[in-house]
């Protein structure tokens, strides 16, 4: 082995990332034990501002109907939870497989397009399941929501208690996993390949890459991922609503992709941190204008972007003795 070779930087284990983010997760529920609901939410946002990640930021597909993932997989919890079985891990299981589910079916479709176009269509698949769900009322509630289910306890042992501390520590070690699952997903050679089509799809295409075929895959992963985050939703809250289809959704997690950083997957979990953080702080203060907040916020990162930032802030921290 040469010097150089010797010399060269090691990559992180894939588990390290996963590992403090449920750390850091583990020590705010120790820390604040009054505040697990709201834990209980950012671990969700995080989870669905991922998935997102991986469809806006690795695979560059711009999108404003990933709400439609998220809701597939609350949805398909929910009503297994309420027909079938209330067993959480099945129902986890249930709304995964309806995220990717659609996404597959949808994506076979709406991959066939580029740009703005794409961009609408997914704003349209949304609407049209939106519809659907509104529709279906014996199934989903219409406009009064999906409730009136219960979950048995976690691993047949841990209730869902009103304190929402089996709710913080499930949704924290899920969002450990799917992070866990992601990274390795995206240093991988299947990974780098869908980066390359996002910097450059002509040369992967003569390269011989199949496209779409690897575009299709990433964007399935991502329905994944997001309805496991939808089936985490209606699992602790006991209630699916339209709004997990909305527009406001997507907007809002476009939100906190942008705030946190996109493509590199941590932005997202920074991204989801301080949005729900900034909607809890500044809602709490004036519940009336605490968009203005998150705005202030978005205007000063669209300013100095997150990319920036950290650069600035590694120059001067490697500056210093």
């Amino acid at each position: 082995m040469s010097t150089g070779d010797s010399l060269a930087p090691r990559a992180a284990p894939p588990w390290r990332a996963p590992l403090v983010v449920l750390a850091l997760g583990l020590g705010a529920a120790w820390l604040l034990p009054d505040q697990l609901g709201l834990l209980t939410r950012i671990a969700i946002a995080a989870l669905f501002v991922l998935s997102l990640d991986l469809v806006v930021g690795v695979a560059g597909l711009a999108t404003l109907g990933h709400a439609a993932l998220f809701g597939a997989g609350a949805y398909a919890a929910g009503i297994f939870a309420l027909h079938a079985h209330g067993d959480p891990l099945a129902g986890l299981a249930a709304g995964t497989a309806a995220g990717a589910l659609l996404a597959l079916v949808s994506g076979a479709f709406l991959l066939r397009y580029r740009g703005f176009t794409f961009l609408m269509l997914t704003v349209a698949v949304a609407q049209i399941l939106a519809g659907l769900a509104q529709k279906a009322r014996d199934w989903t509630g219409g406009d009064d929501g999906l409730s009136g289910f219960t979950m048995n306890p976690l691993l047949g042992r841990f209730a869902f208690d009103l304190e929402g501390r089996t709710a913080a520590l499930y949704a924290l070690v899920v969002l450990a996993a799917g992070y866990y699952v992601a990274r390795r997903i995206v240093d991988s050679p299947f990974g780098l390949a869908v980066r390359g089509i996002h910097e450059n799809r002509a040369r992967m295409a003569a390269l011989g890459t199949p496209v779409t075929a690897r575009l299709l895959a990433m964007y399935v992963f991502a329905g994944a991922l997001a309805g496991a985050a939808g089936a985490l939703s209606a699992q602790t809250n006991a209630i699916v609503a339209l709004d997990s289809l909305s527009f406001a959704l997507s907007a809002e997690a476009l939100v906190m992709l942008i705030l946190g950083g996109a493509g590199r997957l941590h932005g997202a979990l920074v991204g989801a941190l301080l949005f729900t953080l900034l909607h809890h702080t500044a809602a709490s203060i004036n519940p009336y204008h605490w968009l203005f907040v998150v705005g202030a916020a978005l205007m000063a990162v669209v300013l100095v972007p997150p990319a920036t930032l950290w650069r600035r802030l590694q120059a001067r921290l490697g500056a210093r003795p």
